[in-house]
């Protein structure tokens, strides 16, 4: 990439007051500090249930009023107590631990416990809540994308990978429909060279399935992705009892449609859930501070310590190490245009 065609792109970007010292360097001691300082949503509770309570039942489904749990062994529908009150994020989310009671011959949940782990996105504009958790105590965030139909967005994967950092979840990028590839090119190199851990599936013909199923097993994990790349269709190959409906791409728009329409958790076997999630046409990262950005690109994290400025913002700076490893293609073009489109929509 240019310095010509750089500077087009970032004329607009608001320019910061230089400073050789400051808070904000890449450090170790610095990422930590963001992980802890991440909001998982604390535990949740009627007014007359005990600060310390042991949950008896696995959140699946829900609805406002309604959740569908895992209680005594059996699939049982509950009415989730008024008096639980809604924070900042929505109340209940697919891998919930909660505690059910029966409250005159009806179930109810009664408590919500503390998550260790979430996947959340931010809630429609108009929405009680600020964010909305997709996932609840996940171990993996399969993100699923595919070859082509729909081709493969990798501002989305890199939107989901930020999305795993802050909610503490291992990331694991599968490219499915690979039997759909025609070039030798990996269009996943750039995740590869970073180490990430890539799987390359196709639910058509089986391959890839096995290392995705042993990577699965024992484990609680989310799959998640744009509409129409095969999330349903890999849970069908995965565990054929499941069934779930799926459906073609649109050869018009290369538009995925939604067959999967809300969050819900799967057993595949004793040891392994899956949670499967309605596909995304557009995914937000949250409220994260634009000057902690660069701390979800870990291929920054070296060059950085070369920048001329602590405050270096990688975008228009003179002597910022993060552009000069651009231009020796240290840094790939695309990972660094994908930071530049999410630092400007932090500044909108």
């Amino acid at each position: 990439m240019s310095p010509e065609k750089r500077r087009k792109r970032t004329k607009k970007r608001r320019r910061q007051d230089w400073e050789f010292e400051g808070d904000r360097a890449y450090t170790r001691e610095l990422k930590r500090h963001l992980k802890t300082t991440t909001a998982i949503k604390s535990s949740g509770a009627a007014a007359d249930v005990p600060e310390y309570f042991e949950p008896n039942a696995e959140v699946l489904e829900h609805t406002k009023k309604w959740a569908f749990v895992l209680w005594n062994g059996e699939e049982v529908e509950c009415r989730i107590d008024e008096s639980i009150v809604e924070d900042r994020s929505t109340l209940l989310a697919p891998g919930d631990d909660v505690l059910v009671e029966k409250v005159e011959d009806k179930l109810y949940v009664r408590a919500i416990a503390p998550r260790r782990t979430q996947l959340a996105r931010p809630s429609i504009e108009g929405s009680r809540v600020a964010e909305q958790v997709v996932a609840a105590n996940i171990d993996i965030l399969v993100i699923v994308a595919s070859v082509k139909k729909p081709r493969l967005k990798r501002g989305v994967v890199d939107r989901y990978l930020i999305l795993a950092e802050r909610g503490g979840v291992e990331p694991v990028i599968c490219l499915n429909k690979i039997d759909l590839a025609d070039t030798a090119n990996d269009p996943l190199e750039d995740y590869v060279r970073l180490g990430y851990r890539v799987i390359r599936t196709s639910a058509l013909d089986g391959e890839g399935l096995h290392e995705l199923k042993a990577l699965l097993h024992g484990k609680r994990a989310v799959f998640a992705g744009q509409s129409g790349v095969g999330k349903s269709s890999l849970l069908n190959a995965l565990s054929p009892k499941l069934d779930l409906d799926t459906q073609h791409v649109s050869e018009a728009t290369e538009k995925g449609r939604h067959t999967t329409t809300a969050a819900r958790l799967y057993r595949i076997d004793a040891e392994t859930h899956i949670i499967d999630t309605p596909g995304i046409r557009q995914l937000g990262i949250g409220s994260i501070d634009e000057r902690d950005l660069p701390l979800y690109f870990p291929e920054f994290s070296e060059p950085s310590e070369h920048c001329k400025f602590r405050n270096c913002t990688h975008t228009h700076e003179p002597d910022c190490g993060v552009q000069a490893a651009v231009e020796t293609g240290d840094i790939s073009e695309r990972r660094y245009g994908s930071y530049l489109h999410l630092l400007d929509s932090l500044q909108e």
